[in-house]
């Protein structure tokens, strides 16, 4: 549940916070007091679209934090914050933060540590579910329909399962497609084919090779200079007159003669002696080195066109040598596949027959749980129909089914369409073919009534659902929310004395010229007070508006 709301700097906000109760929790106001203000502060740091256009005037930044209790939540919310690298919840305390610029910049938080906007946005949704007073709209889809009387019966199971093989059924008819090409194309597409393998075949490539290819160039394209320094480097230590050698052994004899004058200069002439020893050693790797030097034409050119090999293969098929070798796998498969394209097609053609087979078994099933569901859902959602206005009124479910497997959806072979009569002898018409905005937001209060047991998210919203209703229907929608309350967190905006009167706990926002500039603030209400906001709910502060009001508290 939502335990605590701060908002900073949010259009007639300055600094508000609001702790929340359990249950049912209504909130009212006069018009323009700022009650909206709350649904776009939620909905923000739920991670819904910012305009900086709210941010209040002579503000740099607008900010909204909301901590939620989810002990009980049902969702994989701890698996998903370690997945995101984002700090566990303490406590069972969520902490989410959401800030944003008048430069249009946005930081969000979850548990004190940054993440997207997406994360947020998907965390959101396992929390808050808002409905508006535009939100039953989304009844009017027949997906939508679909959905809540799957809902209804906790059918996501087969659902997802049926879904799988229409994956499945997806794959396999492109691969059917991918094969099933003209002549002309089929043609190109193995000669295309057969040319890729084969030239990454007769290549021969070697992950291990590039690197001393590369050395080996470089060495065999310097030749020449190589030798050149090599022969200079032999002359300085022993090939001309006055060689590192020859100088050597002046040296070595001076160091003699001192050696005879004072014997402690022998480690004098033993040094040299070392030092003449690895000359000597010099001059033969010297030797040696400019044997392996091969000024070779013929293998420069064999080195170049290796080089030359390479990088083109690496353009074509990958930026690597690994990846050359991997494309050249892959393309292997796929002519293996053509060449047998016969063979394959009817491999595939076996394979989504039985698949179609499946299909057509699975989607029957999920259409007979569907046929039973149908009757309990409108019985329980009529009999919430009538206390809210609509006497006698009756909810239907057409629901119409294909026997072709090729006509199914990733959602079985049905189709629905939630039809609705609110007066005795009309007949039922489909939803989106009902004018009225209050019957439809009752409609999808009745059912948002029956779906409260199923529905795994902790808190909903109701933002005005109540507009166009009165007198006995909006004590019954007062009573549907503290319903559903009994499940469910929910907060009502609500303009209505009989449906804030039902809440176990109540809000008023108010908006007062504070230093010359107007302020919205929200207070929970004590009993006194609680009579005296749902007497100017009722019209005024009359004895008798009272008087109703405290009838209605009882």
């Amino acid at each position: 549940m939502l335990d605590t709301l701060r908002i900073r700097n949010l259009a007639l906000v300055t600094d508000l916070t609001l702790e929340l109760g359990a249950g049912y929790n209504a909130i009212s106001g006069e018009t323009g007091a700022g009650k909206s203000i709350l649904i776009g502060a939620l909905n923000l740091v739920l991670g819904e679209r910012a305009d900086r256009t709210l941010i209040r005037a002579e503000a740099d930044q607008c900010t909204v934090e909301a901590a939620f209790d989810v002990a009980t939540l049902d969702a994989p919310l701890a698996e998903f914050l370690e997945e995101h690298g984002l700090e566990p919840c303490e406590e069972n305390q969520l902490l989410l933060k959401r800030t944003f610029t008048m430069a249009g910049s946005n930081r969000q938080f979850v548990n004190g540590s940054a993440t997207t906007l997406v994360v947020l946005k998907q965390i959101g949704e396992w929390l808050v579910d808002v409905h508006g007073a535009h939100d039953h709209q989304s009844l009017l889809h027949p997906a939508r329909q679909l959905d809540i009387l799957d809902a209804f019966g906790g059918l996501q199971t087969p659902r997802d399962a049926f879904a799988e093989l229409m994956r499945r059924r997806a794959e396999i008819e492109k691969a059917k497609a991918d094969l099933v090409v003209d002549e002309a194309t089929y043609a190109q597409q193995l000669d295309l084919l057969r040319f890729q393998v084969k030239e990454i075949s007769d290549a021969a490539l070697d992950p291990a090779e590039e690197e001393n290819l590369d050395a080996n160039y470089q060495r065999a394209s310097n030749g020449a200079r190589l030798l050149e320094l090599c022969q200079s480097a032999r002359q300085l230590v022993s090939e001309t007159d006055g060689s590192l050698l020859d100088r050597s052994g002046d040296l070595g004899r001076v160091l003699a003669d001192l050696q005879q004058v004072d014997e402690s200069a022998a480690a004098l002439v033993e040094l040299h002696e070392h030092a003449r020893a690895n000359l000597q050693e010099l001059q033969t790797e010297l030797t040696a080195y400019a044997d392996r030097v091969d000024i070779d034409p013929a293998q420069l050119h064999a080195l170049e066109e290796r080089i030359n090999l390479t990088q083109s293969l690496k353009r074509k098929y990958g930026g690597s040598i690994e990846a050359v070798l991997e494309f050249g796998a892959e393309a292997a498969k796929k002519l293996t596949v053509l060449e047998s394209r016969d063979e394959e097609l009817i491999r595939l053609n076996a394979e989504l027959k039985k698949l179609e087979t499946e299909i057509l078994s699975n989607g029957k099933k999920l259409t007979a749980q569907r046929k039973k569901l149908i009757p309990k859902l409108t019985q329980a959602v009529t009999v919430h129909l009538n206390d809210l206005g609509f006497a006698q009124s009756q909810l239907d479910v057409a629901l119409t089914t294909t026997a072709v497997a090729a006509e199914a959806k990733a959602t079985g072979l049905d189709t629905v369409e939630f039809q609705f009569a609110p007066n005795p002898g009309e007949p039922a018409r489909p939803l989106r073919a009902i004018a009225s905005s209050g019957e439809l937001a009752r409609v999808m209060l009745a059912l948002k009534t029956v779906l409260a047991a199923e529905d795994s998210i902790p808190v909903l919203i109701f933002d005005e659902v109540d507009a166009n209703i009165g007198g006995e229907t909006a004590h019954a929608v007062g009573e549907r929310m503290r319903q559903i309350a009994d499940q469910r967190q929910v907060l009502c905006i609500t303009h209505l004395a009989p449906v804030a009167a039902l809440a176990q706990t109540h809000y008023v926002v108010s908006k007062a010229v504070i230093d010359g500039r107007t302020e919205s603030n929200i207070t929970p209400l004590d009993a006194h007070a609680r009579v005296e906001e749902l007497a100017r709910m009722l019209g005024g502060q009359s004895t008798a508006a009272r008087k109703h009001a405290e009838e209605l508290l009882k």
